[in-house]
């Protein structure tokens, strides 16, 4: 998909799956994608979850683009771009004769706009202003020339503004507009938003008029004619679709790779892949409430992390094609700490900590409980889960808790009033899990208490005051080795205050295919590359 800015975005599965489905007869027009979930919203601006970026990826798009073998930057609306010695100016010389969908001309306004709403409140972009506050301002220097000034030292000035997400001025600039941001969409990329089927699916037509068309570096992308996108959450029901030949594609999590693709169906129709790449990882999670009055309390939260047992997890769910996290940051990135080893399954030590901390059953009702604020309240809190998928990780949890006089409830909820519910903060603990982001970590989107406010992504709102002071710090320095010394601590502090339960991060990629699929290889450096699969 071409690159839409750079914020995280939340995934209700474990790791984002891709799928096609498909009914009737199969041709080289079509192929069927399923997002895993219906979006949210359509709107570029307010979107958070990963099913709105899934459709905006083949629809938006910014200024360059990333090479999926090299991870380089490479011409996408700009062809040129030049930063200044002192790293504070960056021009791009924006491409000529570019279409958006609705036929209009992209100009240097359409790029100043994309810039501006970001810091305007009606249109709700908070949870990407965290990557853009270093900009002092965006010059339209002529139709096709555009300047970014930056106030201050962030490391990753350059790229926050090449991979600006672009959207159309004449569209979102327009008041009227406002109520159908959520229902139809404008861009400048491969595919143009055709059709949404509430509940069902959205299709996308290629763009007849899409630049790439006539660049030779991207003739062999993008060249399937029509995608539809659909919303089934389940694995089970897609691996049925796959082995029926109804699905081209599916990513698969390690228990449906391991144990679902037996038999010869996946010898003479389906192909099974296991490819490592340097994609930046993801990781599910369990984040507690930091206002709650129980999981407020670090110990509380570190006794429920020992009471996570991940080495049965990943050997019963995830057959050792995953390894435990260890914090925020994935284990193989540059940024993460190898001191830090993964919250040991430890029952016995979780009660004495629970113990210290002045819990016990003092009625001997099998559950914990302790005098707060004058009140007797329980060791009890609720997990709210938006996959049933899911539950059999967090049952395993359930039961482990409750040997331990720990009460939790686990409670599936419909992804968009989870959505609403997180945006609310009107939950003891949630089961998420963030995409991978960049390569260069950045944690202030995340960690930082400035992100708390609002719908910004601090959701749980954590709060640490030396936290925010590295973020802060490490944001000012252009050299990888002094950022990653800095980031490390930061992993290590995030990580000793328990604001998560951190579970896996994938060793591999894993996918499957019908033969019907062709595919240059089975994966680039930084993606599989689906933008140069073709259909037989």
């Amino acid at each position: 998909m071409k690159s839409a800015g750079h914020k995280l975005v939340l995934f209700f599965i474990l790791f984002g799956i891709l799928a096609c489905q498909g009914k009737g007869k199969k041709s080289t027009q079509s192929i069927y994608l399923n997002i895993g979930g219906e979006p949210t919203t359509l709107s570029p601006l307010s979107s958070v979850d990963a099913f709105s970026s899934s459709v905006h990826g083949y629809i938006f798009e910014s200024l360059l683009d990333r090479d999926v073998d090299s991870y380089e930057w490479k011409p996408a609306l700009a062809t040129e771009w030049k930063i200044s010695e002192d790293k504070k100016i960056f021009d791009f010389k924006i491409r000529e004769g570019v279409k958006w969908h609705d036929g209009k001309e992209l100009t240097a306004e359409d790029i100043k706009f994309s810039y501006d709403v970001i810091f305007t409140d009606d249109y709700k972009a908070v949870q990407m202003r965290s990557y853009y506050e270093a900009i002092k301002e965006v010059q339209v220097i002529d139709k096709f020339n555009i300047r970014f000034i930056v106030k201050d030292d962030y490391f990753q000035n350059f790229d926050v503004c090449a991979g600006i997400q672009v959207i159309p001025k004449h569209f979102y600039g327009v008041s009227e507009n406002k109520k159908s941001f959520g229902k139809n969409i404008i861009g400048t990329g491969p595919y143009m938003f055709t059709k949404y089927d509430k509940g069902q699916k959205i299709i996308l037509v290629k763009n007849p008029n899409w630049w790439g068309l006539t660049v030779d570096e991207e003739k062999t992308s993008w060249t399937i004619p029509k995608i539809v996108l659909r919303f089934s959450a389940e694995e089970n029901v897609s691996l049925e679709l796959l082995k029926k030949g109804d699905i081209d594609f599916l990513g698969m999590r390690p228990d449906g790779f391991v144990k679902k693709t037996i038999g010869q169906i996946w010898e003479d129709k389906i192909v099974k892949v296991k490819t490592e790449n340097k994609t930046p990882k993801g990781f599910s999670f369990i984040g507690f409430n930091m206002k709650h009055p129980v999981l407020g309390d670090v110990q509380v939260r570190k006794a429920l992390s020992m009471l996570f047992n991940r080495p049965l997890m990943i050997d019963k769910f995830e057959y050792n094609l995953s390894e435990p996290a260890t914090g925020p940051i994935y284990v193989q990135s540059d940024y993460a700490n190898p001191d830090i080893k993964p919250v040991p399954y430890d029952p016995q030590n979780a009660l004495k900590v629970l113990a210290s901390s002045g819990w016990k059953d003092s009625d001997k009702d099998g559950i914990l409980d302790k005098t707060i604020n004058g009140k007797k309240v329980k060791l009890s809190f609720t997990i709210l889960e938006p996959l049933q998928d899911m539950m059999k990780y967090l049952t395993v949890f359930k039961e482990d808790a409750s040997k331990a006089g720990v009460e939790i409830n686990l409670k599936n909820v419909e992804w968009n009033s989870f959505i609403k519910l997180i945006d609310e903060r009107n939950f003891d603990a949630v089961r998420l899990a963030w995409g991978g982001g960049g390569v260069d970590w950045d944690p202030k989107q995340i960690w930082h208490s400035s992100s708390i406010a609002g719908s910004g992504s601090n959701f749980i709102s954590y709060s640490n005051k030396q936290v925010d002071s590295l973020i802060d710090q490490s944001r000012k320095i252009y050299e990888k080795e002094k950022r990653i010394s800095i980031l490390r601590k930061v992993h290590e502090l995030i990580s000793s205050d328990y604001p998560y339960i951190f579970f896996f991060n994938s060793k591999y990629s894993l996918y499957a295919h019908t033969k019907r699929v062709q595919k240059p290889k089975e994966t680039f450096n930084y993606g599989i590359g689906q933008q140069y699969w073709t259909l037989k």
